[in-house]
């Protein structure tokens, strides 16, 4: 299957924008095929405002978040590629969603049949 997280992505920056609201992203800049200014990274990290008002030509595609934005007043394109994605949320709430490290974790082991003969149910988890 694909990875889940660009859905959530555009169903969570589709979410806070309808709520009036500022969509930023928290993305591990440290990752591979990130491009962001290095002048604006604390700690390996930084936090990206992705509202339609603060982008150009901002695209939450199947690979990657792309988009221009100005930084010191200088145009800038963006790349984040899903795997960097730590979290988004609403800058004014903080109401968001966190990523694991991977969001498409392996498919459950089938144990074979449970003892009445019927296939296993996967058991499901609560992820904080």
């Amino acid at each position: 299957m694909t990875s889940r997280r660009p859905y959530l992505m555009r169903a969570m920056h589709e979410w806070i924008s309808d709520n009036d609201m500022t969509p930023y992203i928290v993305v591990d800049a440290t990752q591979d095929g990130v491009f962001v200014p290095e002048d604006y990274v604390e700690d390996g990290k930084i936090v990206l405002n992705v509202s339609t008002l603060a982008t150009e030509e901002l695209e939450i595609g199947k690979d990657l978040i792309s988009f221009s934005a100005r930084f010191g007043g200088v145009p800038i394109d963006i790349f984040v590629p899903y795997e960097s994605v730590l979290g988004v949320y609403a800058k004014e709430t903080g109401q968001g969603m966190l990523f694991a490290a991977t969001d498409d974790p392996a498919p459950p082991e089938d144990d074979g049949p449970s003892p009445e003969g019927k296939p296993q149910k996967p058991t499901l988890k609560l992820v904080k």
